[in-house]
């Protein structure tokens, strides 16, 4: 994948706090230098918010990539509505955006109040038979699932993002309004985390991507400090509701359900004991699990500039003037779009393997965890793996060597002596 979150090496000391804080086990460091395992990164951003050094940062693209087209569409999430200090209507910040140099702003609120009507119709009549369902609303979730947990592939809700589909829906209002081909409109999502970025460049549900590019929030969030203020006229742009803008927060997306049997979810590392427990069998009575990889939802994305707490209580204030849905949705072809992620999940493999050949998979398990025996079990990370499992690992597929264990290293030396 083309992931967002690298390592920038001038930066990186060595110092081993992302391999201590990556659930994924997805950081080594090597050669005094952090490096990222592609096949295991989910773009969750915890070793963007952990590293002391600044050295792990999410990759988003810029603005210049809006005048390779005719026409372009900002698609704000709307995480974006909640770093601003005394805002009182979201309208402003719309035609700031307008006003920086996008020709027409459509809301991802938008998609996400259609995916919440489709959710609730498929729930309602038991499409899915698999339940609890799993939201698919987070990317960095959905990853974490193809890798750790590919037996709850069939659980996940088969719906594209909302940015995707808001994508679909403002590509088809353009051309309408413009007569331009497609190819020339620039579809930009204003995304608040690492993931989204991700899975603009690569999407998980789409046989390719409907997006162009993606801006980061707090890049944004620059421009329209200074913008809005030029802002005299403030004309209606918002067409977004309580029911797509709550989306923004933790538990936004299980409200707009309607229902009593849902559970929300925040923070990776809750994420994974839910998803273990859902494995487990031991959430029988849950319809619909809304599980978001940052705290407090997407208002807590590493490519946001405020507080997630404080975003989500301006987020509720603004929604206040809201109505609570729009329901002014029509878009014949939509179910093609949704079922494409049922089609494509339904053969993603889990990609934790140690070997294609499963018996030979068999045989480096084993071999991993003789030579964990040998380790003195400290998971101190001195080796530059995360724990002692993680090194075993390691040394069996040849990416390090068993004396990169400084405890192992010392105790032979001594021996020897």
């Amino acid at each position: 994948m083309k992931h967002s979150v690298t390592i920038e090496d001038p930066r990186c000391r060595g110092c081993t706090s992302c391999i201590k804080a990556c659930p994924m086990e997805a950081i080594r460091v090597r050669e005094k230098k952090a490096r990222i395992l592609d096949v295991r990164c989910v773009d969750c951003g915890i070793c963007i918010r952990i590293c002391p050094h600044r050295a792990a940062i999410a990759e988003s693209d810029g603005f210049g990539l809006m005048h390779k087209f005719h026409y372009s569409v900002a698609l704000p999430e709307p995480a974006l509505y909640g770093q601003f200090h005394n805002m009182d209507d979201i309208d402003l910040i719309l035609n700031g955006l307008q006003k920086i140099g996008f020709h027409k702003v459509f809301e991802v609120a938008r998609g996400a109040e259609y995916l919440s009507a489709e959710a609730r119709r498929r729930i309602q009549n038991e499409e899915n038979k698999r339940f609890p369902q799993i939201s698919s609303s987070c990317p960095a979730v959905m990853r974490l699932i193809q890798v750790r947990f590919p037996k709850l592939i069939d659980h996940l809700n088969p719906m594209i993002l909302p940015m995707e589909m808001a994508a679909i829906m403002a590509r088809r209002e353009a051309v309408a309004e413009t007569g331009l081909d497609p190819s020339d409109i620039g579809v930009f999502a204003i995304v608040p985390c690492s993931a989204k970025v991700t899975a603009v460049r690569e999407s998980d549900g789409l046989e390719q991507t409907v997006l162009d590019g993606a801006l980061a929030v707090r890049d944004v969030y620059i421009k329209l400090l200074s913008t809005m203020k030029q802002v005299e006229n403030i004309q209606p742009v918002t067409q977004a509701s309580i029911m797509g803008a709550s989306w923004a927060y933790s538990g936004g997306e299980s409200a707009s359900l309607l229902g009593e049997s849902t559970v929300a979810v925040d923070g990776i590392e809750n994420c994974v004991r839910m998803l273990e427990d859902i494995e487990d069998g031991r959430i029988p009575d849950a319809r619909f699990i809304e599980l978001s990889a940052c705290v407090q939802g997407c208002v807590g994305g590493c490519l946001n500039v405020e507080n997630p707490f404080v975003a989500r209580m301006r987020i509720r204030q603004l929604m206040r003037g809201l109505p609570v849905s729009r329901e002014q949705f029509v878009l014949p072809e939509a179910e093609r779009f949704l079922s494409l992620r049922n089609k494509q999940q339904a053969h993603l493999p889990g990609v934790l393997r140690m070997d294609d050949d499963r018996t030979v998979a068999f045989e480096k398990m084993r071999a991993a965890a003789m030579i964990e025996k040998q380790l003195p079990g400290l998971h101190c990370g001195s080796c530059g793996a995360p724990n002692c499992q993680a090194h075993a690992e390691d040394v069996v597929l040849g990416i390090a060597g068993l004396e990169d264990c400084v405890f192992l290293r010392d105790k032979n030396e001594k021996s020897e002596s």
